[in-house]
């Protein structure tokens, strides 16, 4: 099962499981996903640019990432 950290680039995180990550992001704001830009950006940085704890959000996609590969 794939893990992500804060260090995390949003693309390595879409290249993980778009399924599973695309609707955590878009559900913080994140409407930029498919912008060259964003996919620069760490989980971390993305976190900070929409006021959201950057803990919880790597707790979130991880839930997410580990509900998606258990189906």
């Amino acid at each position: 099962m794939a893990q992500v950290t804060k260090e995390t680039m949003i693309g390595e995180l879409l290249n993980i499981n778009l399924d599973a990550a695309a609707p955590v992001l878009l559900g913080i704001g994140m409407h930029c996903l498919g912008c060259p830009a964003s996919q620069m950006e760490t989980i971390e940085q993305a976190a900070a640019v929409h006021g959201v704890d950057a803990d919880e959000l790597v707790k979130t996609l991880n839930e997410k990432l580990a509900e998606v590969s258990a189906e």
